[in-house]
């Protein structure tokens, strides 16, 4: 095995271990800023739509039709729709545009 590949894997590790260690480590006590306490609660959501959200675009291949698929499911979220629901009308609106274009 390529040394290079072992050394870039054990830096990989060890900065992941890190960053799940050391808030644990250096922070025993429990947070009782609120301010402190929300804005740690919103980081998952944060960090997923962060992640996901450019996929949305260059996943098909096709722009137009990442855009006509977050714009349907951004629309049936706001009307309340459920997951499985937002996911498939926004499946359902990129298939549809990649059919037309």
């Amino acid at each position: 095995m390529n040394s290079r590949f072992l050394i870039y894997l054990f830096i990989m590790f060890t900065v992941t271990y890190l960053i799940r260690v050391l808030p644990l480590t250096l922070i025993r006590k429990k947070i009782h800023n609120r301010f402190l306490r929300s804005f740690l609660a919103y980081i998952p959501y944060t960090v997923l739509g962060t992640m996901t959200f450019p996929a949305m675009f260059y996943a098909v291949g096709n722009t137009a039709a990442g855009i006509a698929g977050a714009a349907v499911a951004l629309i049936a979220a706001f009307c309340g729709g459920g997951l499985c629901t937002v996911a498939a009308l926004a499946s359902a609106a990129v298939y549809a545009v990649l059919l037309i274009i």
